[in-house]
């Protein structure tokens, strides 16, 4: 497999050889082997899935990438020809995906321009080139809707692009798709089926197709993973960019609130949403979150960053970054899973003997006293933030309200909630503004318990440079009667306090990635990035999917 910073130069043949190979090798190695197929169907979906994993651009980095259209071996156009005949074969034929919803009609045409730019030589950036997927929720003013995954925005483009799409053109990527998503980010029903939208159906784990891929940036997880798009961007308000990356095998990286703008991204919450990278590498993720950052005046949040942002984070990389570290091990987010626990002592031992002091345990206070108080906040603040972001739209937008949007999903109940309802949507419509008593106690509760009781308490007692925790367990079975059936995780201490969080492949329960999170104070991205990148090159546990049907039995 290739590791970070390996650059061969290789001739045509080669490239496309070796890379085709790999996904050969990957099968082999990843020890979660399909079963023997008992029907037709099975046998065709292995065949099918076997096939898929012989891409020529599997597993290939942004520095890969690179390498090839440097030498010519590759060009922006044949690498964007690449992925979208990657996502026609893979995500609506053979195993059907399911994880992106639209692809851009003038992918094509884009990465002609610039290839013409680099022949003239110009090259904008590390991302010139570059296919990138987004979520569903992140707007793009072009030919591409911005949906939320609902039939209710259904057609809808947005005057203008969010911050971060134009931060992504103005860095040279190719914006390749949207990405299938729980739709409305999972806030509509408290009883939904992770990855699920109208507009999209059901999207799948790719490391084995009955299983969730957990959500809300669900599309985004499985995409990436599949090699459907060199990286992608998922957004968070709690656990959204970190579950998914963990069910899906990738790094993903939560950033601290006001690192990257909201501004064009349909909102849950303004005290806790975040844009964040999903990435088959730490190089990857921290070369993409270099190219979000920036003061955006369309969202005040952003104004904190300046002096704590950077616009290349691939310098604070460095394998040995762990040695000599002080690292809390948030041993209550523990024992949900005793195969996920030993998964995660593997991945402490490894910390270990990167020279990392271990401070095990550390207490965090419980996300069970907070919880309630996270609830109501982002209930107020949905209401309050949907109905700005539809009026921002203008007539670009079907419905104007939160409630009108109610009115849509009950008119069309049979496509929009065939399986589980929207009684999130009906209590957030029963609140009122933001000046109401109960939210500002609410939010004064989650600021309190999270920040200064919380992570930055535990901190400084014990000195740490981060926390570890398990991102989550194995990637459940996906029930569209029963909805999700999470097993742990520890999402919320980052999420509810705004701080940074990323996790990083640490092993495979039954052929099912596991991931190892990494949190600590705001504005500690270049740290954490450091304390990721070491973990990751010490255990090199990304595995590429296999697309199985099922789990053997």
């Amino acid at each position: 497999a290739r590791r970070e910073g390996d650059n061969p130069r290789l001739d045509r043949r080669e490239f496309i050889g070796g890379a085709s190979l790999c996904g050969v090798a990957a099968l082999a190695a990843a020890g979660c082997a399909m079963p023997e197929p008992q029907t037709g169907a099975e046998k065709t979906a292995t065949r099918a899935a076997f096939k898929f994993a012989l891409f020529e651009l599997e597993e290939l980095t942004i520095a890969d990438l690179q390498q090839g259209m440097e030498t010519g071996q590759l060009t922006a156009r044949s690498i964007t020809e690449r992925y979208l005949e990657r996502i026609a074969e893979l995500d609506r034929q053979g195993p059907t995906l399911r994880s992106i919803l639209e692809t851009n009609p003038d992918a094509l045409q884009i990465a002609d321009e610039l290839d013409r730019e680099r022949t003239k030589g110009r090259v904008r950036g590390p991302l010139h080139g570059i296919p990138v997927l987004l979520k569903d929720n992140i707007a793009t003013a072009d030919r591409m809707t911005t949906t939320a995954g609902s039939y209710a925005l259904e057609g809808c483009i947005p005057p203008q692009d969010s911050f971060v799409a134009a931060k992504l053109r103005e860095a040279g990527a190719i914006l390749l798709a949207k990405t299938n998503l729980s739709e409305w980010a999972n806030f509509r029903s408290e009883m939904s089926s992770s990855g699920r939208s109208g507009r999209g159906g059901q999207c799948r784990n790719p490391y084995i197709l009955d299983r969730n891929p957990c959500g809300s940036s669900s599309g985004s997880g499985a995409a990436t993973s599949a090699n459907l798009g060199a990286v992608s961007l998922g957004t968070e308000t709690d656990g959204s960019v970190v579950c998914p990356s963990n069910a899906n095998g990738l790094v993903g990286i939560k950033p601290t609130l006001g690192l990257v703008s909201r501004s064009g991204i349909v909102p849950i919450a303004h005290s806790q949403d975040t844009a964040g990278p999903m990435t088959r590498t730490v190089t990857d993720g921290a070369i993409l979150l270099g190219a979000l950052t920036g003061v955006d005046r369309a969202d005040p949040a952003t104004a904190a960053s300046e002096g704590d942002s950077h616009a290349d984070y691939t310098e604070f990389l460095d394998p040995r970054r762990l040695d000599g570290a002080r690292i809390g091990v948030a041993r209550q987010r523990f024992g949900f899973h005793p195969k996920v626990d030993a998964v995660l002592e593997e991945a402490l031992a490894t910390i270990k003997a990167q020279g990392a002091e271990l401070i095990d345990p550390v207490e965090l206070v419980s996300h069970e006293e907070m919880g309630d108080a996270e609830y109501q906040v982002l209930l107020y603040e949905f209401k309050a933030d949907l109905n700005r972001y539809l009026a921002a739209l203008g007539e670009a937008a079907p419905v104007a309200t939160l409630a009108e949007i109610i009115r849509f999903n009950e008119e069309n109940a049979d496509r929009e909630m065939p399986f589980f309802g929207q009684e999130i949507f009906l209590k957030a419509e029963e609140k009122g503004d933001l000046t109401s008593r109960e939210y500002l106690d609410a939010l004064e509760t989650c600021r309190r318990m999270s920040r200064e009781e919380g992570i930055d308490a535990t901190m400084n007692e014990h000195r740490l440079d981060a926390i570890v925790a398990p991102t989550g367990g194995p990637a459940w079975t996906t029930d569209l009667v029963n909805g999700d059936h999470f097993g742990g995780g520890s999402s919320s201490f980052a999420a509810v306090a705004g701080y940074p969080n990323i996790t990083v492949p640490a092993g495979f329960v039954h052929g099912l990635p596991i991931g190892l999170s990494f949190f600590g104070r705001a504005w500690s991205e270049p740290l954490l990035l450091g304390l990721a990148f070491s973990f990751e090159q010490a255990t090199r546990a990304r595995r590429p999917p296999t697309f199985a049907p099922t789990l053997p039995v």
